[in-house]
């Protein structure tokens, strides 16, 4: 039997926590528990499990969404964007197995910055979606999902400024993120990052990410929308910041 390397007492319990922090996250506004875990979780895991441990997680814990987003999503524009995403995950894992831990660390608070501005600063796409820019757009997307599974802000602002009721906007982006989800699983699972160790993270991280979760869901609602998106700015800056390899 091959024992199983699992982090000592400490870090785990800073994983624990952060995925808690990540799910209260998406909970509360929708968006930003890669923004917030990824750079926490790399600072004390290797950055090859923190990856490949969200997506296990969220996944799972998304799944009773894709349903009802079935039926109402844009199946043809998600299937658009999938395609596009399938060509830019493998190289994103690509990515992830052949960069120094180091140097992926401050690309991933680099890169969580980057989606941060890109989120803060209100731009959107305002025109229609068209298939050579949903290609391209599901493409970045499954690159940045396939390093570091931060692929949401770019197809936020592709699909939030265009002439489609909010309804649709927000069925096509869980759906969009379920299929990613499972093309990034099975890149993983390919490339070797689904192990033991973070099946058996996965399995003692999700409580807290559902739970999480859950609260965040329950507090939508009793604040404005400028104060939440606030907070959760403020949760992926300081996340960044905490994740970088400065220290130590």
């Amino acid at each position: 039997m091959i024992a199983l390397q699992l982090p000592h007492t400490l870090p785990l319990l800073a994983t624990l926590l952060t995925a808690a922090l990540a799910g209260l996250a998406r909970g509360f506004s929708g968006f930003g528990s890669a923004l917030i875990f990824i750079p926490l979780a790399s600072a004390v895991l290797e950055p090859r499990l923190a990856a490949p441990l969200l997506v296990l997680v969220d996944n799972a814990t998304a799944f009773p969404l894709v349903p009802a987003a079935w039926r109402t999503a844009a199946r043809r524009e998600v299937a658009c964007l999938t395609a596009g995403a399938l060509l830019g995950a493998p190289l994103g894992a690509w990515l992830l197995l052949r960069m120094d831990p180091v140097a992926l660390r401050w690309g991933m608070c680099a890169l969580a910055v980057a989606m941060l501005a890109l989120l803060a600063s209100g731009w959107r796409y305002h025109g229609r979606p068209a298939l050579p820019l949903s290609l391209a757009v599901g493409a970045g997307s499954g690159l940045f999902s396939g390093l570091a599974q931060m692929g949401g802000p770019p197809v936020v602002a592709y699909w939030l400024g265009g002439a489609i009721p909010a309804a649709r906007v927000r069925a096509n982006i869980v759906l969009f993120f379920a299929t990613s989800g499972v093309i990034s699983m099975a890149v993983y699972l390919l490339a070797g990052l689904l192990t033991g160790e973070v099946l058996v993270l996965a399995a003692l991280m999700a409580p807290g990410y559902a739970l999480g979760l859950w609260c965040g869901s329950r507090m939508f609602g009793r604040a404005s929308e400028t104060l939440f998106r606030r907070i959760c700015f403020g949760l992926i800056a300081l996340a960044a910041a905490i994740g970088l390899p400065l220290w130590g």
